[in-house]
């Protein structure tokens, strides 16, 4: 994985102003470096100017970028920011057409693909990938981002230039743009953060090429079209012809992001789907002579701590040890002390650019620099839930008959969090509205379908288009900010595609969660383990937190110069901070309840200081 960034201008040659540009991207590039910290280097063409930061995977020696492939006396130049899992079945047929390789890298394969197939070549990919071409021939720059966003692409635009880059931060070390804020990005903070609308940036003037387009720049402006969209079709195999295929596809796409140049483990929670990866990964590591490296996670307190509930059902480190014994891997327990998770809010804010999950951010901040002190590249279970219908609001009748996002429906809350003023002025409950709306019309359907075949299709096309790209999102940020790759095998768009159109009852068979998952991966785990309940992601419960946590926002609530004051209802929240009486719904998602909403709000005020945002 790595970090692109870089400018496009129509209005004259950036070749006569080399030097003023490679210290622009340059700059650019020192924002992002962490994305890859191995190499750098820049390209000047004549109306594109491209910043590459390396973390080397792949051919580490000879995969250097930019990498330009010559034709004629024309150049087509290459950033790319990804890992193609299909790499040899194209190269093969690039081989086939008369194309010579010099490096075993897969960004080679990206850039010939490109001068073979021009912007077709997106439909012969398999992988995670955000990437730009400047084409001399054509005078067009071509930029693209994967099926479901896993590799992240913003830009900004005006009548001049684009400025594109992995991340925000990047985009804002050229000095031309400031960073601003409007009504739109505090709709986005207050009334859906920490997920975002598609192709929105938050910032004013920031947007992001949307999972699955592509866009095309030249001397006409920017235009930014799909390449891929699920569809809709009849599903007619069996249950059991639907297991065997589900398997097939699942090992297929385990066993294709295993490939690796450098050291290679795998996320073990000893839940259902970072053990059916783990399983899978261990036994190819077995064929291979070697032995699979696995990590887990929890938190200092959380044996004594711990409380069940319908959300977390369960502890992890029993499953996670029956499982390392049943793969015979070696496993490393990380844990994460209160201080730390605390201490770590702000940095994962700067490393999204936007307030985010908070503790589950924080976390998993913490945790990757622990995993990149040994590994480079890791396989990770998260899209599993999305696609196969693991989370409990798939089953909550509230979730068929409430209009409104099902991960975040305490839409009360967020409503009272805002100051009077600012509420009356921003419509949040319209805003919501409008961009659920938007995503219900575009749910793809095959137009004869009952009407509870039609919500459930819904509730699906939400969870993948918006919950899945708000986790798979984190994901990169957090771990990419540790210079370690994270593969997601659940999120293959072959077995998304595929999944989409099983019957709700194959998915729920004989009324199970997640049942054709568990089905098609009988033998590969311990029962115990196969019919485990859903456990999520870890957090804490040590009281030692939320009372950080409690100190922090209390003392900004009581600074008349927190940039925060101005957007909250400072007296509700004191009064929430005070009483034991919290809402009874998560702010988002299942683990961002009441501690985490006061973290959201302290990486909020940090940010708001940070860019210096005012509204």
């Amino acid at each position: 994985m790595c970090g692109i960034a870089g400018i496009c201008n129509f209005h004259y040659d950036l070749r006569k102003h080399k030097k003023e540009y490679n210290l622009i991207v340059e700059k650019m590039g020192q924002t992002i470096r962490h994305r890859g910290p191995d190499d750098s280097g820049t390209y000047i063409g004549e109306h594109a100017a491209f910043v590459h930061a390396r973390l080397a995977v792949m051919d580490p020696e000879r995969g250097i970028q930019p990498m330009v492939y010559k034709k004629g006396n024309e150049q087509i130049c290459i950033i790319y920011n990804g890992e193609l899992y299909n790499t040899e079945e194209v190269r093969r047929e690039l081989t086939q057409k008369g194309y010579h390789f010099n490096t075993t890298s897969d960004t080679e394969v990206v850039l010939l693909a490109y001068a073979e197939y021009g912007e077709k070549c997106v439909e012969q990919f398999n992988g995670i990938f955000a990437f730009a071409i400047w084409d001399s021939v054509l005078k067009t720059c071509f930029m693209c981002r994967d099926r479901f966003g896993i590799k992240p692409l913003f830009y900004y635009c005006n009548q001049e230039q684009v400025i594109f880059a992995s991340e925000i931060k990047a985009i804002f070390a050229n000095s031309d743009i400031k960073p601003e804020l409007d009504g739109y990005g505090l709709c986005e903070i207050f009334g859906l953060g920490p997920a975002r609308s598609p192709g929105c940036g938050v910032f004013k003037g920031i947007h992001e090429v949307p999972p699955g387009y592509c866009a095309r720049i030249d001397y006409s402006g920017m235009r930014v079209y799909p390449y891929w969209e699920l569809q809709a079709v009849e599903h007619e195999e069996t249950y059991e012809e639907t297991v065997s295929h589900t398997r097939e596809l699942l090992l297929d796409s385990i066993k294709r992001q295993l490939v690796s140049d450098v050291p290679i483990c795998t996320l073990l929670s000893g839940g259902i789907d970072s053990s059916i990866v783990s399983s899978i990964a261990s036994q190819v590591k077995k064929e291979q002579g070697e032995t699979l490296d696995t990590y887990s996670f929890d938190f200092a307190g959380n044996s004594r701590y711990f409380k069940a509930s319908d959300f977390q059902p369960s502890q992890d480190r029993p499953y996670v040890d029956m499982m390392t014994k049943f793969i015979q891997s070696n496993h490393h327990y990380l844990e994460c002390e209160i201080e730390n998770l605390y201490d770590e809010l702000i940095p994962a804010m700067l490393a999204k650019d936007l307030p985010g999950m908070a503790d589950v951010d924080s976390s998993l901040l913490y945790f990757c620099r622990k995993i990149k002190e040994n590994h480079t590249v890791c396989l990770s279970g998260e899209c599993a839930d999305e696609i196969f219908g693991g989370y409990p609001w798939f089953r909550n009748p509230k979730s068929y008959s409430t209009r409104t996002f099902p991960w975040s429906s305490n839409i009360q809350t967020r409503l009272s969090v805002l100051s009077p003023n600012l509420r009356e002025e921003l419509h949040l409950e319209e805003y919501i509205s409008a961009q659920y709306e938007k995503t219900i019309k575009a749910t793809p359907q095959l137009g004869n379908e009952s009407v509870e075949v039609i919500r459930q299709r819904e509730i699906s096309y939400l969870n993948i288009r918006w919950f899945m790209t708000t986790l798979l999102d984190r994901k990169d940020r957090m771990t990419m900010a540790s210079g370690l790759e994270v593969r997601v095998p659940f999120a293959d768009h072959r077995l998304v595609q595929y999944i989409y159109n099983v019957p709700w009852e194959y998915k729920y068979h004989n009324q199970v969660t997640k049942a054709l998952l568990r089905d098609a991966s009988t033998g590969l785990l311990p029962k115990e383990i196969l019919w485990r309940k859903k456990s999520p992601y870890p957090k804490t419960y040590h009281p030692q937190y939320e009372k950080l946590l409690k100190n922090s926002l209390w003392n900004i609530l009581s600074d008349t110069k927190a940039p925060i004051q101005s957007l909250v209802h400072t007296q509700y929240l004191k009064n929430l901070l005070k009483s034991n009486n919290t809402p009874s719904t998560p702010w988002f998602g299942q683990l961002m309840s009441t501690p985490q909403l006061y973290a959201y709000l302290i990486q909020m005020n940090a940010w708001l200081e940070r860019y210096s945002l005012h509204f």
